[in-house]
């Protein structure tokens, strides 16, 4: 605002030099409107061109105050316009660099590649959900839509290693190939498979046939957005109740009702013991509606005998509330609250 208010000062400045200069020599010397603005302008700029008519003594005494006045004033304008152009410059850059160290300190981060229409909906539910990302895109464009939004971002080309590890592939837990190139995202995936062998890569597929290629590549899934809207929009004719459930639990339209996934840790209080034991349903009330189990396979409705071990993932069904008390308890020993008598 401090600037803005200099380059404000320094346009009023130039105006007023402008016409006192015009009205000057129009009223003292007489002359035309337009001699008069192109004297006062090679006076105040002090360009040296010297009278364009013969001045009377009035005049040059006026022009001396003029060239005084456009000596100060363009002075003041030009430094204006310099501390402008160079204090925006060191904000770019001190911005810039910021931006890199808070780059640098992201660790089990989640990596964005691509900010289109997928891109861009994938992180603003990373920022409602509180996860650590950043966005790598190359289009100019839409970087400036991410700095409108406020996101962390590496400008480059996500198939390059130098850029990928700019963004801290190394440290990431999982990365997003959202770009809307089946090819870019297939190198994206052998690149960050090569450069992260542990690391979760989700992939996008548009092309038929694309999926297969990205599997190999390194993907540990591929989502066709396609193929899903197709699904989604066929299910919402046949099965419309079953669509609102999940839009319910899953797009958080009902802030109260979630389904969430939670990993069992190695120090969680209720691992090694069976579903009954573990006070999931009992002291919390949420559902279990299934269990997948380290080998990767997937328990449906699990019974109560089910053995709860290191590296299932829960997923479950309940009040936000409730999921976030078990999310503490998986990584503690910390005792299950009573559940209150009736």
């Amino acid at each position: 605002m401090k600037l803005l208010r200099h380059l404000i000062i320094a346009v009023i400045v130039i105006f007023i030099l402008l016409l006192s200069g015009t009205a000057g020599y129009r009223l003292i010397e007489g002359w035309p409107l337009f001699d008069a603005l192109y004297m006062t302008v090679i006076t105040i700029t002090t360009v040296g061109y010297g009278e364009i008519h013969q001045l009377s003594t009035q005049g040059r005494i006026f022009t001396v105050f003029l060239i005084l006045s456009g000596f100060g004033g363009m002075g003041y304008v030009l430094g204006s316009i310099a501390q402008t152009f160079i204090a925006g410059q060191i904000r770019m850059a001190l911005g810039r660099r910021k931006l890199e160290k808070k780059v640098k300190r992201l660790k089990n981060h989640y990596i964005l590649c691509g900010y289109g229409r997928i891109g861009s909906f994938i992180a603003r539910e990373f920022a409602v959900e509180n996860i650590a990302f950043v966005v790598v895109e190359k289009d100019l464009d839409r970087i400036k839509v991410i700095e409108e939004d406020g996101f962390p971002y590496v400008e480059g080309d996500a198939t390059d290693d130098e850029i990928l590890t700019s963004a801290g592939v190394e440290r990431a837990k999982c990365l997003v190939a959202a770009t809307g190139s089946d090819a870019d995202n297939l190198y994206i995936t052998l690149s960050t498979r090569s450069l992260n062998p542990a690391i979760y890569i989700l992939s996008r597929a548009g092309e038929e046939g694309a999926e297969r290629k990205l599997l190999s590549a390194g993907a540990n899934r591929v989502v066709s957005p396609y193929l899903i809207g197709a699904a989604r929009m066929f299910n919402a004719v046949l099965r419309p109740n079953i669509v609102e459930f999940i839009d319910l639990v899953v797009e958080r339209k009902h802030l109260e009702l979630q389904l969430e996934e939670i990993t069992v840790e190695d120090n969680a209080r209720f691992k090694g013991k069976p579903l009954r034991e573990s006070g999931i349903r009992r002291e919390l009330e949420l559902i279990v509606v299934a269990i997948k189990k380290a080998s990767g396979d997937m328990i449906f409705n699990p019974s109560s005998e089910t053995l709860i071990e290191k590296g299932d993932v829960l997923i479950v069904l309940g009040e936000k509330k409730h999921l976030g008390m078990l999310e503490q308890l998986v990584r503690s020993v910390e005792v299950l609250p009573k559940k209150k008598s009736r």
